[in-house]
């Protein structure tokens, strides 16, 4: 086995629960090099640290599998390590639910691989080379332990280039129809896991838009950046008087729509425009009085922040001043470089310029499906404060 020395005084965070070994942590090697297999990673001194998968291509040179040297990495320990992540998802005891997050990667110790699952069936990413290597025995392990009917492959996301992998997408276990009806919070959706966002759909929002049952009751809702609606269609179940969902994308409009029809919901209106333009849309001020900010990334990079910053800023300031007094905002970051302190700077500096009056009501992440390693920051990506406006 290829053993992989750090430079000096780099193991700490390691042994702490870091997942990544970085290209410029490595002093040097002994033995040959074969990406996606697994490595033993040592301090200077040469001390065991853990094992992992290789990828010199990757600047993340080493993903950790196991800090117990006495471990055997084989078909049983990613059989244990899969079920493990299953077991939590059966604890959560989601009746109401047949979507969730399965397995999130390295926050489920199984660096780079993404399961999703949407009824009886699983959408599946492999996002590292090591766990692309073994994808035929992930896929029949899963298989056994989900007894998932079919299972869909979405690799068509840019950091597979990465690490060396080609772009694709397809079935890996049966054929099915990849429009498939699901429910979440007892809500009826289509997810569509050929050409949906990320797997599908959205996952991690999916205890945040039930807190919606707070804020919706008789309320006139806007959604923006409704995707398929999921924050549009809680409000709804939840007796909002009327709904607004907003988003550029006309695929996306269709599929509220029919979303809609598929609960009986009768008060939602689609509107298939630019969030910033109905956000500065003067018929619309002191109209709504529950507004969801959950826009798309403004920043994949920490290059972009400062772009990122104004973006945010220019939406929460135009819904400051357009929501009626006593109304809720409940507004959203998926992105991990804008932390959690930079989104509240950023909605401190909205609400000077509104010159609004606000109560901070909560602060949420993303659903426990999703969870994250009190070591790895990137991983709490996902943030929401909900404010009231006076």
């Amino acid at each position: 086995m290829l053993e992989v020395y750090l430079n000096k005084n780099e193991e700490k965070e390691k042994l702490d629960g870091f997942p990544w070994v970085f290209n410029n942590e490595v002093n040097h090697f002994n033995g040959n090099i074969v990406n996606g297999e697994v490595v033993k990673v040592l301090s200077f001194e040469g001390n065991f640290i853990a094992y992992g998968f290789i990828n010199t291509i990757s600047k993340i040179m080493v993903r950790i599998l196991s800090l117990d040297e006495n471990e055997i990495i084989d078909e049983s320990f990613f059989r244990n390590r899969i079920k493990y992540a299953i077991s939590h998802r059966t604890n959560m005891n989601l009746n109401n639910s047949n979507c969730y997050r399965l397995i999130f990667a390295e926050a489920d110790f199984l660096p780079g691989l993404i399961v999703d699952k949407y009824a009886d069936y699983l959408s599946v990413q492999f996002l590292s080379l090591g766990m692309d290597k073994i994808k035929d025995m992930l896929v029949k392990i899963l298989v056994e332990e989900t007894n998932c009917k079919g299972i869909y492959e979405r690799g068509d996301v840019e950091v597979r280039h990465k690490e060396g992998l080609e772009i694709k997408k397809g079935f890996l276990y049966n054929e099915f129809n990849p429009r498939i009806e699901v429910i979440e919070n007892g809500i009826k959706f289509i997810v569509d896991v050929e050409n949906g966002q990320k797997t599908g759909y959205f996952l991690d929002q999916k205890f945040n838009r039930d807190i919606i049952r707070l804020y919706a009751k008789d309320k006139v809702v806007l959604d923006c950046f409704s995707n398929v609606g999921g924050f549009a269609l809680h409000a709804c179940k939840y007796g909002a008087k009327e709904v607004c969902a907003v988003d550029i994308s006309k695929k996306a409009c269709d599929d509220i729509l029919v979303n809609a029809k598929l609960n009986n919901f009768n008060q939602m209106k689609v509107v298939c425009e630019d969030t910033f333009n109905v956000l500065r849309d003067n018929k619309y001020f002191n109209y709504f009085d529950t507004i969801v900010l959950d826009p798309p990334a403004f920043t994949k990079n920490k290059d972009s922040v400062k772009k990122a910053y104004k973006g945010y800023k220019e939406i929460n300031l135009q819904a400051l001043k357009m929501i009626k007094s006593g109304g809720y905002l409940l507004t959203f970051s998926c992105s991990q470089h804008m932390t959690p302190n930079l989104f509240m700077d950023m909605l401190k500096d909205a609400i000077h310029d509104s010159k609004r009056k606000v109560q901070f009501i909560d602060f949420r992440i993303q659903s426990p499906d999703h969870p994250s390693l009190m070591n790895s920051e990137e991983q709490l990506y996902l943030k929401c404060i909900i404010l009231r406006v006076q």
